[in-house]
């Protein structure tokens, strides 16, 4: 799976893809590591953090979370990243199943 619960939240890992045509989920990415990441198209750019804050806008908007509860944490500059969401988690584990199969 492409997340895990640790004591701080969910982590997330986020395989992302700016300067796409649109924002969406593109499906389930395995890293060269075996590690599965969710792909996510964003439209910005990947400069001075434009892509970083759209995919955390957009997360938000998605999970129907406040933005304030998702902050990446690892991947600033790359594009595998890892995003701690730190909220309930018992409404963050099924959001983001159906997020994953495109819900």
């Amino acid at each position: 799976m492409f997340f895990e619960v640790t004591a701080r939240g969910v982590v997330i890992r986020v395989r992302l893809q700016p300067n796409a045509s649109g924002r969406r989920v593109a499906g389930i990415y395995e890293g060269a590591d075996g590690k599965k990441y969710l792909k996510v198209c964003v439209v910005s750019i990947p400069e001075k953090g434009r892509a970083n804050q759209e995919l955390v806008e957009w997360l938000a908007k998605k999970l129907k979370l406040a933005k304030s509860c998702l902050r990446i944490v690892a991947g600033m500059t790359e594009r595998d990243k890892k995003i701690l969401i730190d909220c309930e988690k018992e409404y963050v584990l099924p959001a983001l199943e159906a997020l994953a199969k495109g819900d």
